[in-house]
């Protein structure tokens, strides 16, 4: 419960400046997508190297859009063989009781559960272990971020707990506030670098930052 809380209090710390360009980032979707995947990977760099700090200023530069690039990719990658899924699965579940465009629907959130939980399993450990040596094999080490989860499940679980309630809260649109959807997933993103950031503190094999 205590790495929740940290982790939900952290991003107000961040500069008004930050929140604003990390606002118009979220609204600028997908064409932004690039860079606040790269700014993520900064957040959770700053939440290793010094949490007390706060959420880190915006850089635009080339490590943040390698970045950005790389975890682009990663995520691209682990949705992959579920996209490859949705086309046959939507298609067994057309029948008279529901249409084409039902079923897609249907079939969508059928595959959204096994793919967040891998996104869950792989992801914090990677994007950390990326954050910290920058080397992009480290975002597809699904092994070593598997065998993490394994040996320390319970900073896993409270990691994986305050991602998933910080996107809850973001994308139903009470974030931040109850401003809206748009502050709200820029504070899960915040939340989810720092939570991430946890599992350095608790896994001796990721490099040295």
């Amino acid at each position: 419960m205590k790495l929740v809380a940290e982790s939900f209090g952290w991003p107000f710390r961040a500069r008004l400046s930050t929140w604003l360009i990390g606002i118009v980032a979220v609204l600028l979707l997908p064409v932004t997508f690039v860079p606040l995947l790269g700014y993520a990977v900064a957040a959770t760099r700053a939440a290793v190297t010094d949490p007390a700090d706060g959420p880190p200023p915006w850089h635009l530069n080339a490590r943040l859009l390698s970045d950005g690039w790389w975890v682009s990719l990663a995520v691209v990658l682990t949705a992959m063989p579920f996209a490859v899924l949705l086309n046959p699965l939507a298609g067994l579940l057309t029948g008279p009781a529901r249409g084409a465009l039902n079923a897609h629907v249907f079939a969508f959130f059928v595959l959204a559960l096994p793919w967040g939980l891998f996104v869950l399993l792989l992801m914090p450990h990677a994007t950390l272990a990326f954050a910290v040596s920058s080397k992009p094999a480290d975002l597809f080490d699904a092994a070593s971020a598997f065998r993490g989860v394994r040996e320390d499940f319970a900073t896993w679980n409270g990691v994986a707990a305050a991602m998933v309630t910080a996107w809850a809260i973001g994308l139903a649109g009470v974030g931040l506030l109850c401003i809206g959807v748009v502050p709200g997933i820029f504070y899960a993103i915040l939340v989810s670098a720092h939570a991430a950031a946890a599992l350095r503190r608790q896994d001796s094999r990721l490099p040295a930052g």
